[in-house]
């Protein structure tokens, strides 16, 4: 009985497998963008000559924008590059409110896993690289603040593809960023590090170039409508 149900299991993921083989074409494009909504906490940790401090850091609100370009080099799998603009509304734990944006560049990788004619889920992970420059108080002082931001997101997505090639997804992702800077505070050099951890959820749209070639279910040659 067990063998029939690891059979049964492995004969699933192997019509899915060939399936998703039609789906989309090494050699295709696509070309699209999403729109997100998040919220995120952090912590900080100071660095400086007279020791290391941790303590509580921003939270905020985040409006992202992200178009995307993408290539697959074999079936079900692109690379490509996107842009991330994020718009924040930052609560500090002793400051007003403060609103501000950054703009991250980085690659993405997507793969797909088809389980209908015209629905597919996919992985995605993709990395950000940018700067973002803001003004704080810190210690009583103004400072013009450079920060390097690093940032990785990795979760699932759902899709759902026309017969003209445009696919409606929604993604859920968990978000990973980085960000340092120093500041000069009467002489003593400091090291800000702030880690944030988000998750967020986005709706986006696709468009797939390069003649994709529509689905079939193994052992059936007529084409069926979707894909």
């Amino acid at each position: 009985m067990k063998t029939s149900y690891v059979l049964g299991i492995v004969a699933l993921v192997f019509s899915l497998t060939q399936l998703s083989a039609q789906v989309m074409s090494q050699g295709n494009f696509m070309i699209g963008a999403s729109l997100g909504f998040s919220v995120a906490e952090s912590n900080v940790t100071l660095q400086s000559g007279v020791g290391n401090e941790k303590g509580q850091g921003p939270s905020s609100s985040q409006f992202n924008i992200a178009p995307n370009i993408g290539y697959f080099i074999v079936d079900d799998f692109a690379l490509g590059i996107g842009m991330d603009y994020t718009y924040n509304s930052i609560q500090n734990p002793t400051e007003e409110k403060k609103d501000g944006s950054n703009l991250l560049f980085g690659p993405f990788m997507r793969y797909y896993f088809p389980v209908d004619e015209d629905i597919a889920i996919f992985l995605v992970t993709n990395f950000g690289f940018g700067n973002s420059s803001n003004t704080q108080e810190i210690a009583g002082q103004p400072q013009n603040i450079q920060s390097n931001i690093f940032a990785v997101g990795v979760g699932p997505g759902l899709t759902i593809i026309s017969g003209s090639a445009i696919g409606l997804e929604a993604i859920f992702k968990y978000n990973y960023a980085r960000s340092t800077f120093d500041t000069d505070i009467a002489g003593v050099q400091t090291t800000t590090t702030t880690k944030g951890n988000q998750f967020d959820f986005s709706l986006g749209v696709q468009f797939y170039f390069g003649g994709i070639e529509k689905a079939t279910r193994p052992g059936n040659t007529t084409p069926r409508p979707g894909f």
